[in-house]
């Protein structure tokens, strides 16, 4: 008797890591433990070397098969001022033709087609060949509520979003402060506000939406957007919402040698003595605020890891599409005079790139000091280390609200990052926060509650759990 072969579902992913590492581990989980067979079509930036040691990782193959799709021309579609929203919009809306032309030539057809949001315009290509199509959301259940609710939101109020005297009311979510808002939807005569609610109004219309959290850590926003639930019935959105998460990325088998000596490094240290400093895969600081980082890392008197690059002054997302690129010391130049002599043997330095995961679940590390990408913050969660919220740029100034103030995950500077320069003093009492040091002889509530936040998610991906479960019927609801 022949052995059915499995149901084969082709997952889309647009430019950059936090999209891409997401629907990649999707793709895995279906594999290996809903027996589906997966393909990933990777629309890539062709400029990130992280990007690409990602793709080429010697695990993924065995897995999934993966498609590179490098990323159209758009030249003459995007001004040199548009944001990185805007020319991903317009990337993926530009790579339809080659996505279609992979789908239709496969044989046979695959039975569900997988997009994230910046593939929205996908969806109809999926209605065009007759298969079931998702929307996975690599972030939170809040997020997507804002996302989906934002134009109603646009038809209730004037002005700018962030002029508002009160909270944004979002049905059966928290409210939202104004200055919290997704970067498009800082000022409503850009264009990336327009490519926005294009996708707001996009998510909806696919048979599903999947999202990269769980329903321990979010059951309030997950209702509310399910059938019966309050935006649902402001919107008519009658699909299932399924958190499958939290999807993160195993450590890398292969370590680089700067990793491994990373590593040892990190195994002379105490337990959760060290702090972790990265702003992600494109994240930069202005040369002030790199200054005074340095400076508070200094003051703390803590051990540290730092990924360093170049900074930028005013674009907090300069290095969305070259992450990883540069080489050598070229950052020394912007830190403190005397700082690298002055700190040998208490930090290490890590030129543009690291291994995260690999640094993450090591046990002398007791702090991150994130931008809040919610694929960092979930790294961060799962290995039950506390964060440092420090947002830059996307959805990451409600990220680090959540975190902090629902949750309970982080600590935050007073002055909101994306606003002023946070001064040394601030950075200082972050990290003794996070990492308290013998001298304090208090509990420390942040890291109590990661312990927990820690355990539950573990709970939530193990067989019988809410997100094994979740995905066990979208992978039967595809099957059927």
């Amino acid at each position: 008797m022949e052995l059915q072969k499995p149901t084969h579902v082709v997952l889309l992913s647009s430019p950059g890591l936090g999209h891409l590492i997401p629907v990649i581990e999707l793709a895995k989980h279906l594999v290996l433990h809903h027996n589906l067979k997966a393909t990933v079509l990777a629309v890539t930036s062709q400029t990130s070397l992280a990007e690409k040691q990602i793709l080429n990782s010697s695990l993924i193959p065995s897995i999934c098969h993966i498609i590179d799709i490098p990323s159209p021309d758009i030249t003459n579609l995007v001004h040199k001022n548009d944001s990185v929203f805007t020319r991903l919009c317009v990337l993926m809306r530009e790579a339809k033709p080659a996505i279609k032309s992979i789908l239709s030539k496969t044989t046979p057809l695959p039975s569900a087609l997988i997009v994230d949001p910046f593939g929205h315009e996908s969806i109809t290509l999926g209605r065009e060949l007759n298969i079931l199509t998702y929307t996975f959301v690599a972030t939170h259940a809040w997020a997507l509520a804002l996302v989906v609710y934002s134009p109603v939101l646009d038809e209730q109020i004037e002005g700018e979003y962030v002029h508002q005297k009160e909270p944004l009311q979002i049905p059966g979510c928290s409210p939202l402060r104004p200055e919290d808002v997704f970067d498009p939807m800082l000022n409503r005569k850009d264009r990336q506000y327009e490519e926005y609610l294009k996708m707001a109004k996009g998510i909806p219309q696919s048979d599903a939406v999947l999202v990269n959290t769980w329903e321990e850590l979010q059951h309030k926003s997950l209702e509310s957007l399910r059938e019966g639930g309050l935006i649902s019935e402001a919107l008519n959105m009658k699909i299932p919402v399924y958190a499958v998460g939290p999807l993160v990325r195993e450590p890398e088998l292969e370590t680089s040698e700067s990793t491994r000596s990373l590593l040892t490094w990190l195994d002379e240290q105490p337990s959760e003595s060290v702090v972790y400093v990265s702003f992600g895969s494109g994240g930069t600081l202005s040369r002030e605020q790199m200054r005074e980082l340095a400076w508070g890392l200094e003051l703390s008197e803590r051990r540290f890891v730092w990924v360093v690059r170049e900074p930028v002054d005013k674009i907090v997302d300069a290095a969305f599409f070259t992450t990883g690129n540069n080489e050598g010391d070229a950052v020394a130049k912007y830190l403190p005079e005397g700082f690298v002599s002055r700190t040998r043997g208490l930090g290490l330095l890590v030129q543009e790139w690291a291994q995260q995961m690999n640094i993450l679940r090591h046990g002398s590390i007791g702090g991150f000091v994130s931008h809040c990408g919610w694929g960092s913050t979930l790294e961060s969660v799962t290995n039950g280390v506390p964060l440092a919220a420090w947002p830059l740029y996307a959805e990451q100034r409600m990220n680090a609200t959540l975190l902090a103030e629902e949750l309970g995950l982080a600590v935050r500077p007073i002055e909101l990052s994306t606003k002023k320069v946070v001064r040394r003093e601030e950075i200082a009492r972050m990290v003794k926060e996070v990492i308290p040091g013998d001298e304090s002889g208090k509990p420390n509530r942040v890291r109590e509650r990661v312990k927990e936040m820690q355990q539950s998610a573990l709970n939530a991906l193990s067989e019988g759990g809410s997100s094994y479960a979740a995905l066990s019927q979208v992978a039967k609801t595809i099957v059927e």
